[in-house]
């Protein structure tokens, strides 16, 4: 499973502000009469005309190209079992959120209260209009093999039942290359399944289509082996792969005698490690039961030390995942606009996986699941679910294989730009904080709030704690926080609690803060007293070495949490001034911009000053920076004194970070539209940079404005402020911060402790 999650915190995300996990958003202007006018009465005819002339315009002119449905009828929802259409409707809501974050696929769901397979075949096929695509979801087997085979016949388009196909496709890819680790071969392996269900059957499908004799199969369900004669507990699917080598009588641990590959889509710990110490020498194991998986990883390992492993977790090796499948399969049937999705496509699917998992993987993918080195071999045998490169491998394998098979309706002929489309759709933003969260997990750091009696700071101080991200401290009142926690029924018994004047060091911070300050007019009377307060205790904490960083500002002014900050933790020494970021994460891609919060008319040494702290903190975020600084000038269009503070401004980053891509003065629009660059301002050293991604303001006043506009009417999301230029982390909340910014504000700032550490040579 790997990430904890709490009943509250998940019922919480489900209802808070607009409810459910989705929304429907106006591709088109509607704002003006004309514009309503085009949207509906009377330019909405000319469309209608074209598609009744021609069906096939329906993709250009309405959403039907790019659009799924994720059908139930809540008859084997998860594991939860039948619990009703309705019940099942924040799952499909999940699965069409999938569709969107990971192939930028327009998803509705549609839960249909009806059991009757026949009659739900008659409102799925009626559907055909609506949709580019039908995503079969949690329908209980066998129906479910009728009512996907029923519907295939009638419909024109592709119809694909995820719990089939998408267990079968990615644990195809990993039957792919185990084998070829194992140094065995597919038509000669036995394979034991345990479990007969819809995953199960369509895994023995998918297996024979790879290679795997259907007579080297053998099935078992909670009855024992399914053997040639059986009667009970038996339908059709199962009669498939029915064995004529067990009798009545046979059990897994029987088949498992021998067996090459164990294939588990049961219940948990059902299979020993005695049964696996019978399998045949270098053993395929794939103990796909969620939670629990057929046999505990640390048991199998044990039990052998020759075994190949795959589960259905994130915090074991080999995920078996189906996020891995279903999205980008049908983002290359629906690219083709294919008429289906068939066996060839499901084959090039899996094998664009087997071959993705061969290939080196990126510094980015790496440091995203923790650092460790990642190589194929026997701990990593298909990709990570979070690899971006999935996308350009998957779709375009699909895509091709539609057209060769002859269901695609269009064909692609530039390859490589259908690849860089497929990057545009989603681009790295929508992974900014997937590698700072798995490098705080590594070595997590000590955080302190001084809000610590917020329910807030208490909630995300639970998920840092469930996610190994933080180790939190909170101030304030024993009494009030434990009281909250209980109210709030979090489980934060172990969480370190600190009263200011309760602390063992409190003295000691007493005197460390009067030496720093009595040449600033304190007397030790006002240190005793300023000590109690919360952000100046917190800023004592990381100063003395009892916290790594410092989160704050969620209830107080911004001055109130930095002016502690600045008199005790004080500045980078590298730095004459701190400064602050936004990170703006926006359809067109991930923009920082600086500085948003602190000097309101930089110098230009402090512009350089702010320019190069950002630029480090763009590659914290795995991104390579290319500076703009900004001004109403372009490169000298408009001499005044405002653009010639930002044009000296370049020169002097130029002499401190020579190796730095930068250019200014220049306009926004020039920064961020690479075709102005290229075609009026060639000489720059942006050309060819694409659009810059560091946004340097000229003053305080441009940058606020802006980074509130693009987050309150475009649409992006923000993370920060980040505070730059400090010696150790502090970071100031936005006034009401939601819990996930806490949570995002909380890894930046383990993430910057441990590259401090490293730095400083204790690291």
């Amino acid at each position: 499973m790997g990430v904890k999650v709490r009943r509250e915190e998940a019922l919480e995300y489900h209802s808070k502000g607009r409810k459910g996990k989705l929304e429907v958003i106006p591709s088109k202007p509607c704002l003006t009469q004309r514009d309503l006018s085009l949207a509906y009465t009377p330019g909405v005819a000319e469309p209608c005309r074209e598609i009744y002339k021609n069906p096939d315009l329906a993709y250009e002119y309405t959403m039907k190209g790019n659009f799924v449905a994720v059908i139930s009828n809540g008859t084997a929802v998860l594991g939860l079992g039948d619990i009703g259409a309705l019940a099942g409707k924040p799952v499909m809501e999940g699965k069409a959120v999938l569709f969107k974050r990971f192939a930028d696929i327009d998803a509705i769901d549609i839960e249909i209260n009806e059991k009757d397979p026949d009659k739900l075949i008659e409102i799925i096929a009626s559907l055909e209009p609506t949709f580019g695509g039908i995503n079969l979801e949690d329908i209980k087997a066998p129906e479910c093999f009728y009512i996907e085979e029923e519907l295939k016949k009638r419909m024109n388009i592709p119809v694909f039942h995820d719990d089939q196909h998408g267990t079968a496709i990615i644990s195809g890819a990993a039957l792919l290359n185990a084998l070829e680790l194992a140094g065995k071969k597919i038509d000669e392996v036995k394979v034991v399944f345990n479990g007969a269900g819809a995953s199960a059957i369509a895994c023995a499908r998918f297996y024979v289509l790879l290679g795997v004799k259907k007579e080297n199969i053998v099935m078992c369900d909670r009855k024992g082996v399914i053997y040639k004669g059986r009667k009970e507990d038996m339908n059709p699917y199962k009669e498939e792969f029915a064995t004529d080598k067990f009798s009545d009588g046979a059990t897994l641990k029987d088949a498992l005698v021998g067996a090459d590959v164990f294939v588990g889509l049961s219940v948990g710990n059902v299979v020993t490690k005695e049964m696996l110490k019978t399998m045949a020498d270098n053993p395929i194991v794939f103990a796909m039961a969620n939670p629990d998986p057929e046999i505990s990883y640390e048991d199998a390992i044990e039990a052998r030390d020759d075994i190949i492993m795959a589960t259905g977790r994130s915090d074991y090796p080999n995920q078996v995942n189906n996020v891995l499948g279903f999205p980008f399969i049908f983002r290359g049937a629906l690219d083709v606009r294919a008429r289906s999705i068939n066996e060839e496509m499901k084959l090039a699917a899996a094998r664009a996986l087997a071959q993705l998992a061969k290939q080196d993987v990126p510094d980015s993918v790496i440091r995203a699941y923790g650092g460790e080195k990642i190589e194929f071999g026997r701990n990593y045998i298909i990709p990570k679910p979070f690899d971006p490169r999935v996308l350009t491998w998957v779709a375009p394998a699909v895509a091709k294989a539609a057209i060769e098979s002859g269901v695609a309706r269009v064909e692609i002929k530039d390859w490589e730009e259908y690849k860089h489309q497929l990057e545009v759709r989603l681009g790295i933003s929508r992974e900014i904080m997937r590698p700072i969260f798995a490098i705080a997990k590594r070595n997590p750091k000590r955080i302190v709030f001084p809000e610590g009696e917020e329910v807030k700071i208490l909630k995300a101080s639970q998920i840092l704690i469930d996610e190994g991200i933080a180790k939190p401290i909170l101030i304030g009142s024993e009494n009030v926080i434990r009281q909250r926690i209980e109210e709030n029924k979090l489980s934060l018994k172990e969480i370190q609690i600190v009263e200011p004047m309760k602390y063992p060091r409190f003295e000691e911070y007493v005197q460390e803060y009067y030496r720093l300050r009595q040449r600033k007019g304190v007397t030790l009377k006002e240190a005793y007293k300023i000590m109690t307060l919360p952000n100046y205790f917190g800023s004592m904490m990381v100063r003395m070495g009892d916290a790594d960083g410092l989160i704050s500002g969620l209830t107080s002014h911004y001055p109130d949490t930095i002016r502690p900050a600045l008199q005790i933790i004080r500045m980078d020494e590298r730095f004459t001034r701190v400064s602050g970021l936004y990170i703006m994460i926006t359809k067109k891609g991930t923009f920082f911009f600086a500085d948003t919060t602190v000097n309101i008319d930089p110098t230009p040494e402090e512009l350089a000053e702010i320019a190069i702290a950002s630029a480090e903190t763009a590659r914290r975020f795995n991104i390579e920076p290319v500076v703009a600084l900004l001004s109403f000038s372009n490169f000298g269009s408009t001499e005044n004194p405002y653009s010639l503070k930002v044009k000296k401004a370049v020169e002097i980053i130029r002499q401190k970070a020579p190796d730095l891509i930068v250019d200014g003065e220049m306009q926004a629009d020039t920064a961020v539209v690479p075709e102005i660059i290229d075609e009026m301002y060639p000489f720059s050293t942006l050309k060819g940079k694409g659009p810059a991604n560091v946004l340097i303001f000229p003053d305080l006043n441009s940058a606020n404005i802006a980074y509130k506009l693009v987050y309150r009417i475009g649409g992006a999301d923000v993370i920060g402020p980040i505070l730059m230029g400090m010696k150790k982390p502090v970071h100031v909340l936005q006034t009401g911060a939601e819990v996930s910014e806490i949570v995002n504000m909380a890894a930046i700032a383990v993430v910057e402790a441990i590259e401090k550490e490293r730095v400083d040579g204790r690291g």
